[in-house]
């Protein structure tokens, strides 16, 4: 049974679907043999995560989802809370956790706290409810570990992983698979995906495919299928895969870490064929530099100039198409945190994929205005 197959709208109905939390099991040597990795962006090992604990820390599910084009954390705390919450329930005891926190968006936590009402009886943890802010970068790790700590939701240089600082971080769909892994064994968990990368994920669908929404599929799936699930689509020009900080593909790439490169939290948005992707991408960078959270040269300063570059290229000043790449450099890995990187990115992903329409603005020309 998937994740949104175990889906259930209240305590009773989930027990009746998915039975009792599966306590006792060795959880980490379960997701070992899984395979789990996390499904916030980052991929790492959720075993290798959960095994660097040292007892008496502070366990998190992350739900801010800050990712204006994902909606599968909001969909899975509304229909499945209490897989999540079981997944959280069974990460904290093997971390042998002494506070366990769930850290959700707005529009998330009213679930959440109907949930865990359920549940006082059922949970061997109590679970505090964080509100993140609206913010792309809320959901970043030390950002979520500064709102939990009671500070500002930002991230910060952290010269150690936050699991030896006694923090782990969890996302929301990654609990709910740890739940059914615990209880049907990795080798069920296996059964679906590839070698390398096993199980199902959760994919926002969303741009130019009649009917947007959140589909689960195993890793391995060809991008057409997907699209077919979310009632497909006509011409497309490219899709995007992994959100804001993912990057512009070919409408035919598999749906894999090895393949897409970017896939982060499983967000697609298919770009039609009459949709200009500068334009596009020109939205986009100015929605990341305005996101930025100011702490370093990189924000400051380089989100605005590649945002500057996406806006001149969509005015129709191909020359800039030139020093992009290089601009991107001076931003990569000299961040207080990943969002140059993922921006830089997205930035030299538009330039490759909209090659033809470069081009085509620079000469005064638009597919948006045939």
């Amino acid at each position: 049974m998937t994740v949104l197959e175990a889906a259930a709208p209240d305590l009773a109905a989930h027990e009746s679907r998915n039975g009792p939390i599966p306590w006792g099991r060795d959880v980490v040597g379960d997701l070992a043999a899984a395979g789990l990795t996390g499904r916030g962006g980052a991929g790492f090992p959720a075993a290798r995560k959960l095994a660097g604990m040292k007892p008496g820390g502070v366990v998190i599910a992350n739900g801010a989802e800050g990712e204006p084009a994902s909606r599968k954390d909001h969909t899975l705390l509304s229909v499945a809370p209490h897989l999540v919450l079981d997944g959280l329930q069974l990460v904290a005891e093997a971390a042998g956790a002494r506070e366990v926190c769930c850290y959700v968006s707005p529009r998330s936590a009213m679930a959440v706290r109907t949930a865990l009402a359920e549940r006082r009886e059922w949970d061997a943890r109590p679970v505090r409810v964080v509100v993140a802010p609206e913010t792309f970068l809320a959901g970043q790790e030390s950002a979520v570990i500064a709102a939990v700590e009671g500070r500002r939701a930002v991230p910060a240089d952290r010269l150690r992983p936050a699991v030896h600082s006694g923090y782990l971080v969890q996302n929301v769909e990654t609990l709910a698979h740890v739940a059914q892994i615990v209880r049907y064994g990795p080798a069920w968990f296996r059964s679906r995906g590839t070698a390398d990368e096993p199980g199902t994920f959760l994919a926002t669908v969303g741009g130019a495919v009649r009917s947007p929404g959140v589909y689960e599929v195993p890793f391995g799936t060809p991008l057409p299928v997907l699209l077919d699930k979310a009632g497909g689509a006509g011409p497309l020009r490219a899709v995007l895969v992994g959100g804001y900080h993912g990057a512009w593909m070919a409408p035919d790439v598999t749906l894999s870490r090895a393949a897409a490169g970017s896939l982060g939290a499983g967000v697609v948005v298919a770009l039609g064929a009459a949709d200009c992707g500068l334009q596009a991408a020109a939205r986009i960078g100015d929605y990341l530099a305005g996101e930025s959270a100011r702490q370093c040269g990189p924000c400051r300063n380089g989100l605005p100039a590649l945002a500057g570059v996406l806006s001149g290229l969509a005015a129709g000043d191909a020359e800039l198409a030139r020093g992009a790449g290089a601009l991107a450099s001076l931003v990569e890995g000299r961040g207080a945190c990943h969002h140059p990187d993922g921006t830089a990115r997205f930035v030299r992903s538009t330039v490759r994929m909209f090659a033809d329409e470069i081009a085509r603005h620079g000469r005064g020309e638009c597919v948006a205005r045939r």
